[in-house]
């Protein structure tokens, strides 16, 4: 498999979850893991992450946050498997409840201001209900401090559309006991492309 992971707001392509995905593929598997840097307008992300889709072989997602998000659209439009960790529902609207209104633009890093326009990027381009919702395994931790994980589960569980969900009680935002969940993580995506 082609493992690409979408990290989350405020990370980059060295995220923990990630490198913790890479260092599990090189010593039990021959996956190839991929870390694109996300920090860059909406449509951009979607862009780049489709062009890397249509190039590769057997490709799956793994997206955590923000990147949980993108990989919910993607899926939608390449009809690829993903596992979801803490997805953002309306990214959108939690940047305004972060950052308020008069703090947009909001400088992320030297290559990224996040702005209004990006914002609306973002409200457009959600699906509005699941889409190869089959194909999607959700992971949420009701501790998460920054994402109210009841969101996901009435997204992710919609009737017709139901994803596979697992919800456990307290953790965080940054998915307690994540390298745990790699090897389930990988079984489901490899039983979806096959």
């Amino acid at each position: 498999m082609n493992i690409i992971y979408l990290h989350g707001f405020k990370s980059g392509s060295l995220s923990l979850k990630g490198q913790l995905i890479q260092a599990y593929c090189q010593q039990h598997s021959a996956d190839q893991v991929h870390l694109p840097d996300l920090n860059m307008s909406p449509e951009q992300v979607l862009s780049h992450v489709g062009e890397m889709i249509q190039r590769l072989d057997e490709v799956v997602l793994i997206g955590s946050s923000l990147g949980g998000f993108y990989a919910t659209q993607l899926v939608a439009k390449y009809h690829v498997p993903a596992v979801l960790i803490n997805p953002a529902m309306r990214p959108w609207q939690l940047f305004y409840d972060l950052f308020d209104q008069v703090n947009i633009p909001y400088v992320v890093n030297a290559q990224w201001t996040l702005e209004h326009t990006q914002l609306d990027q973002l409200k457009h381009m959600a699906v509005p209900f699941v889409q190869d919702a089959s194909k999607i395994l959700v992971l949420l931790q009701q501790g998460d401090e920054i994402l109210d994980y009841r969101e996901a589960q009435r997204y992710y569980s919609f009737p017709l559309h139901q994803s596979m969900m697992i919800t456990e009680a307290k953790g965080s935002h940054a998915m307690n006991n994540f390298v745990d969940k790699i090897p389930m993580a990988l079984q489901f995506l490899s039983d979806c492309i096959k």
